[in-house]
Formats: structure tokens, C-alpha cells, sequence
């Protein structure tokens, strides 16, 4: 019998105490929840090491994830008050990510979990940053729709259960968290690009008529085109050594990635007649995306689940979170399980 088999029987706890880790990228993270209640959450962050080299160096990532998993989670247990024999299971980020460092947080939940002979959880970090809305508000029910903005997928999802759901419009090429981190490339900003550009958009205006949309029904996105309008403008105005105003670049830039994004969402909440939008990824952070779903969801009578913007960027109380979930469904994974990179969304369509 292997090891997710052995608490096939499990007599769940309605409110469980879960450990989360997460390791995907460069934030070392553990948390601690009790049910929907979060106990503790603690992120150890090499981005600053990072943003020397203008981007994640998954090798140092990698290092980084080794020195510090032990303290945080160490930190999580001693923050939430409990004692580690009286966890339930422990969820763990398997994938998606770099390769080298979800294997850290793996392996660290692994015996982790062996030590103490409770459920091992594999949480697919996308459907962690989807259970983020949770950690607002613990009365949030199924169904309603998704907005996922991160930086490797943008979608639309009609959430029908805590465990299905739906695809009903994707990104055809670059997510949004990809195009906003280009953009902060050709306009000169340091990593992280997302929360520079937002920044430097406050100085100025959306004068500048980027494309904003695929240009096609349903509710798919396209982000390549406005990355390559972006670009191409600047590298024009330079090369004619014409000025132009970088702050007005990033403003129009962010003005049509995020402008679409909350309007097919609320578009996709009036076809399913759902009452409630839900959101999850880092590019759920920028505060102007959140004050264009917070007006149009009013406009609209819908109701908006905004996770705090600590818990849209990677952490582990998201992660633990899903992880209630999988335990109370008897998801628990095996002592195999391995790392995965790369874990697609899925096809349209239920899932």
C-alpha cells in the first residue's frame, strides 16, 4: 500500500490544521490555517538578490529555497500557536515552477510529512492562487467566476465546485504578468515589472491607443500584440530621437492590459448569471486593475472577491488553503510525487 493510500479511510476534520509550502519562484513560504482560519504566514523573498541580475536566477533561487525552508517553517508553527504534532497534512507546491527550486519545498514537505505520518497534499500553484479568495472571505461559495492574472496564465474560469472547474476563455500567447514584466524591460525598470510600471503609470496618462484585445468572440486574451505596440513605440520615438513620456507609456500600457480583463470578466459573470467575481494571481496586486474590477463589478450589482495583495503574489497561506480543499476531498498525494515545471491549465471546458 503506498502512502496516499494508507489515509484513503481518514476520518477528516471538518476545520483541518494544514501546513502550506511554497517554493515555486524566489519566495520561501510557510502558513498555517485551521480550516478558512489563517494562523500564520510567513515569505522569505530573495527578490532582492534577484533584481541584481534583472530577473530570477533559478540556481540562486535554488540556494536561496535551501538556507531558508527550514526557518520558515519553523517561524509558521511557532507564529500559529500549535504544535506541529497536532497538523493534519501538510500541501506543498509541486508544480508549476523552476524545476530546482519546487524540488526544495518538496522534498522538505516530504519528510515533513513522513516524520509526523500525516497527509502529504500536491497543490498546483495555480489552483492556490485561485483558492487566495478564500483568505478574504471564508463564506465564499461555489459557482462563480475566476479571474486569473498571474505571470505564466491569464483566464477566465467558472469556479462550479471547490474541486471543478471550468475554462471559459485563456491567453492565446504571453500571459499579463509576462507582458507587464516586457514592458517594464523596454522602459527601463528594474525587476520586479509589474509593481514598477504601476508605479511610474501613476505619473502618467493613457493618452497612447495600445491594442487591447484578440480580436475574435468569446473570452480569450492576447497579449503579444500590445507587448510589440509597446516596444515598437519606444523604439520608434528613439530612433527618430523624438521625446516621449515613459510614464505615459507605462499608463496606456497598463490601461489596456488590465481595462479587458475586468470587462469579460463581467461579461462571463452575466452569461453564467453568477452574483459573484473572484480573482487570484499577482497581477491582481496592481491597484488599478482592482480599482477598474471594484467599479465595474459595482456598476454591474456584482459582488467582488479581492484577496488582500499580500496573498495575490506567491505565498503558502494560499497554498494551505487549497490544501483544505484536497484534504477534505481525499486528494493526499504519494511519497513519489515529483516536481513538475510545467503544468497546463487545462483545455476549455470543464476540468
Amino acid at each position: 500500500m503506498d502512502y496516499a493510500q494508507r489515509f484513503s479511510q481518514l476520518n477528516k476534520k471538518a476545520e483541518p490544521l494544514i501546513l502550506g509550502i511554497e517554493s515555486s519562484c524566489d519566495e520561501t513560504a510557510a502558513a498555517i490555517v485551521r480550516g478558512r482560519k489563517l494562523l500564520s504566514n510567513v515569505v522569505l523573498s530573495s527578490a532582492a538578490e534577484q533584481a541584481k541580475y534583472g530577473g530570477v536566477v533559478p540556481e540562486i533561487a535554488s540556494r536561496a529555497h535551501t538556507d531558508a525552508i527550514g526557518e520558515a517553517v519553523e517561524r509558521a508553527i511557532a507564529e500559529s500557536g500549535a504544535d506541529k504534532h497536532e497538523l493534519d497534512a501538510v500541501a506543498v507546491t509541486y508544480g508549476a515552477g523552476l524545476l530546482g527550486a519546487l524540488l526544495v519545498g518538496l522534498s522538505f514537505a516530504k519528510s515533513f510529512a513522513y516524520a509526523l505520518d500525516i497527509p502529504l497534499i500536491g497543490v498546483n500553484h495555480i489552483r492556490g492562487h485561485m483558492a487566495a479568495a478564500y483568505l478574504t472571505d471564508a463564506t465564499l461559495e461555489p459557482p462563480f467566476i475566476t479571474l486569473l492574472a498571474s505571470g505564466g496564465h491569464t483566464a477566465i474560469l467558472y469556479t462550479k465546485s471547490y474541486t471543478e472547474f471550468e475554462i471559459l476563455g485563456s491567453t492565446r500567447d504571453d500571459a499579463a504578468g509576462e507582458a507587464f514584466d516586457k514592458a517594464a524591460r523596454v522602459l527601463g525598470l528594474a525587476y520586479p515589472g509589474g509593481p514598477n510600471v504601476e508605479k511610474l503609470a501613476r505619473e502618467g496618462k493613457p493618452c497612447i491607443a495600445f491594442p487591447k484585445m484578440f480580436r475574435g468572440g468569446g473570452y480569450d486574451f492576447s497579449y503579444s500584440g500590445l507587448k510589440t505596440a509597446v516596444i515598437n513605440y519606444c523604439h520608434n520615438k528613439e530612433q527618430k530621437g523624438e521625446p516621449y513620456s515613459r510614464a505615459d507609456v507605462a499608463a496606456s500600457f497598463q490601461s489596456a492590459a488590465c481595462d479587458v480583463l475586468a470587462e469579460r470578466a463581467v461579461l462571463a459573470a452575466k452569461e453564467k448569471r453568477c452574483d459573484t467575481i473572484a480573482a487570484g494571481g499577482g497581477v491582481i496586486a496592481n491597484g488599478y486593475l482592482r480599482e477598474k474590477l471594484a467599479n465595474v463589478c459595482a456598476e454591474n450589482g456584482i459582488r467582488l472577491v479581492l484577496p488582500e495583495k499580500k496573498y495575490c503574489t506567491d505565498n503558502a497561506a494560499m497554498i494551505a488553503e487549497e490544501g483544505v480543499t484536497q484534504y477534505l476531498a481525499g486528494n493526499f498525494a504519494d511519497l513519489s510525487i515529483n516536481a513538475c515545471a510545467h503544468i497546463p491549465l487545462g483545455k476549455k471546458g470543464k476540468q
